[in-house]
């Protein structure tokens, strides 16, 4: 056999080892997936069987009693309750307290997800630990209290379990199969005691997880040190014992909600029961499973097979739909969530779609007739033009929603108003009306979202040009109805008819009595239906057209920041806060500032405002809010310290790790020891070719300025690099000349390389803006710089140096979504090779990293924010 058979043969017989490994670790998954799949196979089974009962069903649920499913609602309400006090009690256990509103939370969101994971529950235990985490509650006992909540649930149907189904079965009212499963359940419980027993007193299944996960005995051990409190455990225990009991309610509400006779035995029974072939079947939250066996006991206990699905399906809706839906409204409707940006623009362009295919489709039929009783036939067809041209424009100013026009929401809420009535007086289509009195619901729940004016001066001008456009269409039309020859549309127009027919084409409205009876006659009509659409069109555009806001800062407001730099600035990047570049907001004391640069719709702010204290800078910002949503902006801010977020926290902002900030310590700052070898190589080297590192102090000569403008250039050049602003410096030579420059030259004074020293307003800090190389310097040239740089600022007393930013470095373990992109972004994607680069070449130095953040205010807002840092670093 030839080698590369050989080759070929291992692999194969190495994929196949690797899909029976897959099996062996996933076969509990696998297993519970089948069972799923079975139940719902035999769900689907029943529904066809049983079809026509099924049809009965309904019918019986929609007579109800409205006032025990509202009884039964608010039982829901408080099972929630109750849920989020047992996960107290459970972070109560391992010693940690947690708010009733994040535990209630974490609850119906593990709930909804555990719907769509494999393993149900168990797997939903993984998500959603943020909100305890900022709590200052750990991992390892976030799990372990999550843990304790999962454990207690099964036990708790074992303790009601036994007595019900001892009884049940002492009166031979049980079957075999029920039996088995709560023999199964009983097994699953001592089986877990069992294994944290084993695991807790280190025995034969410790040592096993040990061997095949070495990480999880110092895992362990951080266990170990967690102490448990037993009195917390039981009361865990209680509530969720009182729990089980309110799913039995449940049951037994539903029984009265529907007028059948209480049977209190069964309603425990079909309870455990169905519980029971949850824990075995979690995917989907035993979707199928739970309304086979839970039908099949009621019907043990005189239930028809009608009335005990009828049972089931409402108990059902109270304990699994009702509890879905308010665990997908948590995901969607949480203050800044992004899809409160995204979803009533869906549902308005969706709402668009409806309406044009709704007046394309016939009506049906009954319901067009019944109509007619009430409405005559002219206005059921205006109600229809009304609905289409609506549906229009709804596609249309969807795109001006989505970007938080305000003027756009005000008129997309009327239209969708025009769409609900339009669609009940067209044809009684109820069903197109409720989608556009949910999208009016939706709009009005999220009106805060659409910030961004409209243009004033575009909106006043489409107004007077619809005015005026309008005017001369009537006269166009009136005139030409009034004056067409009577061959045209075979009609004789009065002055009346003239103004009518006008206004009903230049608004799309066709009527029937209005025929044109040649090409010419076409052609009119087609002229007032172009000019009322432009008309109409240009006056929506003018009216939603987004307000971009400028600001010019005057010479004294420059002057007056410049001042309270000097006055309260305490950070490196303070230096830049007064650049030309920059816009200013001054407190109403006039005590404080914020530099920042608009961007389209947002005001960017170059890290914190600049103020005496904490308080103070809690009230500019929420001044600075004020005056952005005045002036139709969101702010941005960019490279925010660690030790400001409980500020922005507090305002109901949130935070974006975008990277991290060198700092070197220069009082132990040397290029002596293994770790700086690479340094003191480079450094040797320089010396070596006979290059020298000089300092000038300002004011610099205009021959040094030339020679260093040579050297910037070239380094532009060389990487095809164009001037940034806004959080760092440009070659400007009227700046240049008054800072102290370190350079490296060779003997014959060749500027090779240079930095520029500016000022730091950080006591007992300094830092360096631009750094610079020409072309055919050699390999190592800067960090030889940079060692000479720092020796320098350590003589002259300096006690740390600002080293400048690393973007997207210090991500380690991303938080959330945005997190871990940039993460991805910064470890794999080739072209963001560089800003790994710098931080390694600042890392030579041994500098500590400070993490900086991006502050906003909604998700959404991230998807214009590379947009608008792109707009502000540009001169």
């Amino acid at each position: 056999m030839s080698s590369s058979n050989t080759r070929e043969a291992k692999k194969i017989k190495r994929s196949k080892i690797l899909d029976v490994s897959r099996i062996r670790e996933n076969r509990t998954i696998i297993l519970q997936g089948i069972l799923a799949f079975l139940f719902i196979a035999l769900a689907l089974y029943f529904i066809k069987h049983e079809k026509t009962e099924l049809s009965q069903v309904k019918t019986t649920l929609q007579h109800a009693s409205v006032i025990w499913v509202l009884i039964g609602i608010s039982i829901t309400s408080f099972f929630i309750f109750l849920q989020g006090v047992m996960y107290q009690y459970s972070f109560r256990a391992v010693g940690e307290r947690v708010t009733l509103r994040s535990a209630m939370l974490l609850f119906v969101k593990r709930n909804f997800i555990s719907v769509f994971l494999p393993a149900g529950g168990i797997s939903s235990l993984a998500f959603f630990t943020r909100s305890i985490e900022k709590q200052q509650v750990s991992k390892s006992k976030i799990h372990v209290a999550s843990s304790i909540y999962a454990f207690v649930g099964i036990l708790s149907v074992v303790i009601v379990a036994i007595p019900a189904l001892a009884y049940s079965l002492l009166i031979n009212s049980l079957s075999s199969k029920v039996i088995y499963t709560f023999v199964g359940l009983l097994l699953l419980v001592g089986g877990i005691v069992l294994a944290v027993r084993s695991v807790t007193s280190e025995g034969w299944l410790y040592q096993l997880i040990v061997k095949l996960h070495p990480p999880f005995e110092a895992q362990y051990a951080e266990l170990k040190a967690i102490r448990f409190n037993r009195k917390h455990f039981m009361r865990t225990v209680l509530i969720s014992i009182v729990i089980e009991f309110v799913g039995i309610a449940h049951l037994l509400i539903a029984m009265r909600a529907l007028g059948y006779p209480l049977s209190v035995e069964g309603a425990i029974i079909g309870y455990i029961v169905s519980v029971m072939f949850l824990l075995i079947s979690p995917f989907l939250r035993g979707l199928g499973a739970i309304e086979l066996s839970m039908g099949f006991i009621l019907t043990r206990y005189g239930f028809s097979t009608l009335e005990a699905v009828s049972v089931t399906f409402l108990y059902r809706f109270f304990e699994f739909w009702l509890l879905l839906f308010i665990g997908g409204f948590s995901f969607v409707f949480v203050r800044n969530n992004i899809l409160l940006r995204i979803v009533p623009v869906v549902l308005t362009f969706s709402l668009g779609l409806v309406n044009i295919a709704s007046v394309l489709t016939p009506a049906i039929h009954y319901r067009l007739h019944l109509l007619l009783d009430f409405l005559p036939w002219y206005a059921i067809n205006l109600s229809n033009y009304a609905v289409f041209v609506v549906g229009i424009f709804l596609l249309l100013i969807s795109a001006f929603l989505l970007k938080g026009v305000r003027s756009a929401w005000y008129i997309t809420v009327v239209l969708a108003a025009i769409s609900a009535i339009g669609h009940l007086t067209k044809a009684i289509d109820y069903e197109e009306a409720s989608l556009a009195l949910f999208t009016m619901e939706s709009l009005l729940l999220t009106r805060r979202q659409y910030f961004v004016r409209s243009n004033p001066k575009l909106a006043n001008i489409g107004i007077n040009a619809a005015f005026i456009a309008a005017g001369a269409m009537l006269l166009y039309g009136v005139i030409g109805f009034y004056f067409l020859d009577k061959q045209h549309f075979n009609t004789d127009f009065s002055l009346a008819q003239s103004l009518r027919y006008t206004i009903q084409n230049f608004f799309f409205y066709q009527s029937d009595a209005l025929v044109p009876a040649d090409k010419f006659a076409l052609n009119f009509l087609y002229s007032l239906n172009a000019a009322g659409g432009l008309t109409i069109g240009f006056l929506l555009y003018t009216l939603v057209r987004p307000y971009f806001f400028e600001a010019k800062a005057e010479e004294h407001e420059r002057e007056a920041a410049l001042e309270l730099v000097q006055k309260y600035g305490h950070s490196p990047l303070d230096y830049f806060k007064t650049n030309y570049d920059k816009s200013f907001f001054f407190s109403a004391e006039g005590e404080a500032f914020v530099a920042y640069r608009p961007a389209g719709n947002y005001a960017v702010v170059l890290e914190d405002p600049v103020c005496a204290d904490t308080e103070k800078l809690a009230m500019v910002i929420r001044e600075f809010d004020s005056f952005c949503t005045a002036n139709g902006m969101k702010s941005l801010f960019y490279r925010v310290s660690e030790s400001s977020l409980p500020v922005y926290e507090q305002l109901k902002k949130k935070a974006l790790l975008i990277g991290q900030e060198a700092v070197l310590d220069l009082t132990t700052f040397t290029i002596e020891g293994k770790a700086k070898k690479s340094i003191r190589t480079s450094s040797n080297k320089q010396k070596e070719l006979g290059l020298v590192a000089k300092v000038y102090e300002p004011p610099l000569k205009a021959g040094l300025l030339q020679k260093l403008n040579a050297v910037s250039v070239e380094w532009q050049k060389e990487r095809n690099y164009d001037e940034l602003v806004f959080s760092q410096g440009l070659f400007d030579t009227d700046e240049l000349k008054k800072q102290t420059v370190i350079t490296v030259e060779d003997a014959e004074e060749k500027i090779l390389a240079f930095a520029n020293i500016i000022p730091d307003y950080q006591p007992g800090d300094t830092t360096y803006d631009l750094i610079r190389n020409a072309k055919d310097s050699p390999n190592g040239l800067l960090e030889y710089l940079m060692a000479e740089l720092f020796f320098y600022l350590k003589d002259k007393g300096y006690k740390t140096a600002n080293l400048g930013f690393a973007a997207m470095a210090g991500i380690e373990e991303g938080k959330n979504f945005p997190e871990r992109g940039i993460r991805f972004a910064y470890e794999k994607m080739r072209s963001f090779a560089h800003y790994k680069g710098l931080k390694e070449f600042k890392d030579k130095f041994g500098p500590e990293w400070q993490n900086k953040y991006l502050i906003y205010t909604n998700d959404y807002d991230l998807f214009s924010v590379p947009a608008a840092l792109k707009k502000v670093v540009k001169p």
